[in-house]
């Protein structure tokens, strides 16, 4: 509110206290263009008595200059002029800004401004200068100086323009009117807020009466209902746009729109006659396209897209249709082969239509059309024709040569009958086992057959015409060989026949069944038995279960490998081929030693002469003497290599020469290091942990641990720390293990050895308790046993 009072108060200064007094109002009236320029005046109010108010300030309005003048004076625009301007030539006017002294003069005693050159208002719309009055005496300003605008006054002197002409659109046929097309736009560039010099209206010059166009927006639309493309696809519409609202004397402009008419499906295919007439050859191969034909269909692309059927009927079944998609034809397709001498001509109909349906037209009727085909067959002269595909025949082996068995056919089928001749085609030289009559078409042997050699033949036979022998044609024939019962059959057993110690009577012992080298034919059968002479066989039987297998049967309890070891057993095997054969075959049955559920534990012979009658302490012995052998053999193999390397030294200056080159076992008198001869004597001398010299050191040496021995410790237990003490003992000697019993007898911690003075005979041993151990060592028990009997 504050603001507000003191604006009216300064404006009531102003104006009712005679600071600002112009002489025309702001803007100049709307009259003509030499109106305008008259009385345009910028008064300066000059200075009044002392009691009146000394500040003087300027009075400043709008100046109008018209655009494009071409007048030849320079055009007058207004007028300055000061209050202290007397009119006796004391106040000098100057004038500044944009085109100041060269676009705008000002006579400096006057105040008068010209324009001394035409302005564009397209090019700049006003310009701004500033003004100032000074005395022409002392050059002094006698105003403060001040701005004003001058505005260019627009004229009609631009066309409307089309930026983007000229256009392309596009409108499906047939459509409704006032269906849109495009909207054009043109631009005048003329003052829009002075007059109408760019008020622009638009017109169709070309183009009537398919189109019309909105005089004020420019959207173009259809003024024709059912436009047809078929009929004309490309329009060209010449638009115009005319400023001044379109009165008389505005300036226009022009541009080009290029409409296509787009396809719709609103035609339907048409056959173009109603008959079509094709001839094919019979020899045409199936699958082969034997012609064409094709409906008409004004459409464009997809629209004019075309399905072909055959409507069932005559002939249908033995042609097929199809669309060719660049062509839109209908290729027919042979699907069976034709036959000239069974029918020579073939109609059938023949469907076209479209695929894609547009549901506007439906009432147009079916987009669709049928035309007749007929197909003459043409005849060829053809190869001959055999009765079947193939043939198959049979024969037995060992058909005398010259035996018929069996026949082809082939005949001539075109209308002039020729004869045929029949020929085997030889690809191999089993196609020569067989011959045909050239007139007869009869197959015959021509070697002797052997079904175990060759058990099916597979020829082909070749028939041409006598008048044309270049037409063949190829038929193959089986010939299955049958089989003669001239083998006698054998007995099979899948694997060795064994029978157990404690086998009881009618034990089935085996399965046997038969194989024989004949083709067996369906329902043949075998039959077992013992020979005649073997039918009291008191150990074994055969008992027959008449399906082709048999089975061997124990005939008494008990059997010993000790006794007898291999029972022979004949068989005899017969089949139900005629003539019957038949061959004898003879069984090894081996005894083995079994457990009590009849599984096998033994069935090698040495192991029958084992005594038995071991203890278990003399099977734990001698296995420990057996492990003891080994390693006593592997640490003397060891020390032969050992040695070996040693001789490849030939260093005199190594201790170990005397070794190396003597290879005594002792080191000699003179050498006093190389062994603890101690150690020998005694094994209860603690042995110090010193490398041998007869042996290079390796880096790493292991503590040797030796406990201390007892003289009431078990030989074994002595064996077994001794064993493994030397075993981990990298620095020992590589036959250690015999140093320890080097020495015995009187003095010996270990004694004799000898079992020459062993107090207890070897006959005072019990080896029962070895059976106690398993099958492996009553086989030694009883060995020991027999040995003490």
């Amino acid at each position: 509110m504050l603001t507000k009072n003191c604006l009216s108060l300064l404006l009531w200064i102003l104006f009712d206290g005679g600071l600002i007094t112009p002489l025309q109002s702001l803007y100049p009236p709307q009259t003509a263009a030499f109106k305008q320029r008259e009385n345009v005046i910028i008064s300066m109010p000059g200075r009044r008595s002392a009691a009146q108010r000394v500040k003087r300030g300027w009075v400043w309005n709008q100046f109008f200059v018209l655009e494009e003048y071409m007048g030849s004076e320079p055009q007058y625009i207004g007028k300055l002029h000061s209050d202290l301007d007397k009119g006796v030539g004391s106040v000098k006017y100057t004038l500044l800004g944009d085109g100041a002294g060269t676009i705008f003069t000002i006579d400096d005693t006057t105040g008068d401004i010209h324009a001394i050159r035409s302005l564009d208002r397209e090019e700049k719309a006003f310009y701004t200068l500033r003004a100032q009055a000074v005395d022409i005496v002392t050059g002094k300003p006698v105003e403060p100086e001040s701005e004003f605008i001058i505005k260019v006054q627009d004229i009609n002197d631009n066309e409307p323009k089309f930026l983007d002409g000229p256009y392309t659109a596009s409108v499906p046929e047939m459509s409704p009117v006032g269906a849109y097309v495009l909207q054009v736009k043109a631009t005048d560039a003329d003052d829009p807020t002075y007059g109408n010099s760019a008020r622009v209206v638009y017109s169709i010059l070309q183009g009537q009466p398919y189109f019309s166009i909105d005089p004020k927006t420019g959207i173009i639309r259809t003024a024709l209902p059912n436009m047809d493309r078929e009929v004309k696809e490309q329009y060209q519409v010449l638009i115009q746009a005319k400023d001044m609202g379109g009165q008389l004397g505005g300036l226009a402009g022009t541009t080009t729109v290029n409409i296509t008419l787009t396809d719709v499906n609103d035609n339907p295919p048409r056959f173009p006659k109603s008959l079509f007439h094709l001839k094919v050859p019979e020899s045409s191969p199936v699958g082969s396209p034997i012609g064409r034909i094709r409906a008409v269909d004004p459409d464009f692309g997809r629209n004019a897209a075309i399905e072909y059927n055959i409507v069932p009927g005559d002939g249908g079944n033995l042609f097929d249709i199809r669309t060719d998609e660049d062509t839109q034809e209908g290729i027919i397709i042979l699907k069976k082969q034709l036959d000239f001498e069974t029918k020579k001509a073939y109609i059938f109909k023949v469907e076209a239509s479209n695929i894609h349906l547009d549901q506007r037209f439906n009432s147009v009727g079916p987009f669709k059309d049928t035309a007749t085909v007929k197909i003459n067959v043409l005849d060829v002269d053809e190869p001959p024709v055999f009765s079947k595909p193939f043939y198959t025949m049979e024969v037995y082996e060992d058909t005398p040569i010259g035996t018929i068995i069996g026949a082809v056919t082939a005949q001539d089928l075109d209308v002039g009958t020729s004869p045929i001749r029949y020929a085997i085609h030889v690809r191999s030289e089993t196609d020569n086992y067989f011959t045909v009559n050239p007139i007869e078409g009869t197959v015959a042997t021509n070697e002797l057959l052997d079904r175990e050699s060759t058990p099916q033949f597979n020829i082909s036979i070749t028939a041409s015409k006598f008048n044309s022998p270049h037409l063949t044609s190829l038929v193959s024939i089986i010939i299955n060989i049958l089989d003669v019962n001239e083998f006698p059959p054998e007995v099979f057993v899948p694997y060795d026949i064994s029978v157990c110690e404690n086998a009881k009577a009618g034990q089935v012992i085996q399965i046997i069944g038969a194989a024989d080298k004949d083709l067996s034919p369906a329902g043949q059968a075998f039959s077992f038995r013992l020979p005649p002479d073997a039918f009291t066989n008191p150990n074994f039987t055969i008992h027959d279960f008449k399906n082709n297998t048999a089975v061997i049967v124990a005939q008494r309890h008990g059997y010993s490998r000790r006794q007898k070891e291999f029972y022979l057993l004949p068989v005899v095997v017969e089949d139900s081929s005629y003539p019957i054969q038949s061959s004898t075959s003879t069984l090894t049955i081996q005894v083995c030693r079994c457990d009590s559920k009849g599984v096998i534990l033994s069935c090698n012979a040495e192991a029958i002469f084992l005594p038995v009658g071991l203890s278990t302490g003399a099977l734990i012995a001698i296995f420990l003497c057996i492990v003891i052998l080994l390693v006593i053999v592997i640490l003397y193999v060891a020390l032969r290599r050992q040695k070996k390397k040693d001789f490849l030294m030939t260093s005199k200056e190594d201790i170990r020469d005397n070794v190396i080159h003597y290879d005594d076992e002792g080191g000699g008198e003179e050498d006093t290091h190389a062994f603890d001869i101690g150690a020998l004597r005694n094994p209860k001398v603690i042995e110090d942990n010193n490398i041998r010299r007869d042996i290079k050191p390796e880096p790493l040496s292991l503590p040797r641990q030796k406990p201390p021995a007892e003289y009431n410790t078990d030989i074994r237990d002595f064996i077994d720390e001794k064993l493994q003490e030397h075993d981990v003992d990298p620095s020992a000697p590589p036959y250690d293990s015999l140093a320890t019993y080097a020495y015995e007898g009187t003095g010996s911690v270990a004694e004799s050895l000898s079992s020459i003075e062993s107090q207890s005979m070897e006959t005072d041993q019990d080896y029962d308790f070895l059976s106690d151990w398993g099958p492996p060592f009553k086989s030694l028990a009883e060995i020991f046993g027999e040995e003490e009997k």
